[in-house]
């Protein structure tokens, strides 16, 4: 049974949004802008950050649409398979390795940040700016996991065989466009 019975019985997150729209334009742009516009950190590095936060919050959906998102902007399969697995053996590339231990410790004990955890950052040759963009999209794959396992919203068959045309759509779309796109909100 869904966990709101106004939802289908396997809800997808556009189903969700459907159903309950306030703010979902703002949403949406926000997601744009930490996670398409410019930044020290590519989009691919976005993205796997995405993806690596929602796997520590076995949010299945979030995961699955990430891992999928990162793999559009050239992360390598195995190495999100190997991340989700055990992030001290996955084959991370040596300056986003303190960045995601960052996002990682946000995520599981916020409280136990202490300025090392940023000076490792910084060490690593990213700016403050940088380190912010990663905090807030770690931030908002924290508050989107919440949306998506709180709904029960479960990934789709849409994620299981992407063609290189899904990945390019991926590529050359934006969040807001896909709500467009889906009925969701207004141009």
């Amino acid at each position: 049974m869904a966990l709101f019975p106004s939802l289908p019985e396997i809800p997808h997150l556009g189903d969700t949004f459907k159903q309950f729209p306030k703010g979902l334009i703002h949403l949406l742009r926000y997601h744009d802008v930490f996670l398409r516009e410019d930044s020290e950190l590519s989009i691919a590095q976005r993205e796997l950050i995405a993806a690596y936060v929602s796997g520590l919050n076995k949010c299945a959906f979030c995961q699955t649409a990430h891992d999928l998102a990162a793999r559009a902007y050239g992360v390598d399969q195995s190495l999100l398979e190997a991340l989700h697995e055990d992030f001290e053996t996955a084959p991370v590339e040596e300056k986003m390795r303190p960045v995601l231990s960052y996002a990682r410790k946000l995520t599981e004990v916020p409280i136990k940040l202490v300025s090392a955890d940023a000076q490792a950052v910084y060490d690593a040759g990213w700016s403050e700016e940088a380190l912010y963009d990663a905090i807030v999209v770690c931030a908002l794959f924290n508050f989107m996991n919440r949306i998506v396992e709180g709904t029960g919203v479960i990934p789709g068959q849409e994620y299981a065989d992407p063609s290189e045309e899904d990945l390019a759509r991926r590529r050359n779309g934006t969040y807001t466009e896909w709500g467009i796109k889906a009925g969701l909100v207004a141009e």
